[in-house]
Order: structure tokens, then sequence, then C-alpha cells
């Protein structure tokens, strides 16, 4: 047994029942983003969230281990939806820096003091994708 056997019997469950990421989050108390990285393998669940999806105690336990982040196979991802992403960072990601850097100064958006949040978003023209990120400002420090 390992996290990603752990990773696969959630997905089959979910889709053997029929379910949606956002009931799982609903059950587990979190967001449907958070709690679907979780179930995918790249978040930390306690051992209160982690009695999901009917699992065995070991099992259970995979889900407490803290992971290894990162779940791309290839560095140039290979699906098109998250080529996508990876497109939008080649494109935007120095924009994104630079005007970050004029608002805030030099430092980092947090990756770990973040949230995520997609909705569908109605339009007559085809539904759009609305992606809200949304992390802490560190700033590098002198020393």
């Amino acid at each position: 047994m390992n996290r990603l056997e752990v990773t696969e019997k959630i997905i089959s469950t979910k889709v053997a029942k029929g379910i949606q990421w956002a009931d799982v989050a609903r059950k587990v108390g979190l967001s449907k983003e958070w709690v679907t990285a979780a179930c995918l393998g790249q978040m930390t669940l306690d051992a209160a969230q982690a009695k999901i999806f009917g699992l065995t105690a070991e099992e259970q336990k995979w889900l407490q281990v803290v992971p290894y982040k990162g779940s791309l196979p290839t560095p140039v991802p290979t699906d098109p939806l998250i080529y996508r992403w990876y497109e939008i960072v080649n494109v935007y990601g120095t924009t994104i820096k630079e005007l970050i850097h004029e608002e805030f100064g030099d430092g980092i958006m947090s990756a770990i003091d973040f949230s995520m949040d997609i909705v569908r978003q109605p339009d007559p023209k085809g539904d759009r994708v609305n992606v809200v990120l949304s992390g802490k400002f560190l700033p590098y420090k002198s020393y």
C-alpha cells in the first residue's frame, strides 16, 4: 500500500458512486479546491478528515503523511488543460511578476498561506472559467 494506490482508490470510489468533489468538500468541511488537492495526493489530511470514502485504517494513515508535492509526470505538461496553465505562466509570468513587485515590492506570493476558488461564470458567448488565486505576500528580508 502507498499514497498513489490510496489516491487511485479515492478516484475509483468517486467515479463509481458518482460523487462530485464539492460533495466530498462539504463532508470534510473545507473548500473543494483544497480537498480535491488532498484527495489527489498534494495535501495532508488530519485523522478526522481522512475518514472519507470508507478507507481502511491503513489507507487513512497514508492521507495523513506529508506528500511529495508536484503531481505532473513530465516537465512540460501534455494534458491540454494543464498545458494551458503552463502557457499562461510562460506568456504572462513576467507580467504577473512585474506587477506584483511594482505593487508590493521584492518578494513572492505564498503557495502555503494560499487559497483558490474556481467557479463557472455564465456568459452568453460561452461559460467562462473564473479562477481566483490568493496568496499572502512574503517580502524578502535583508540580513
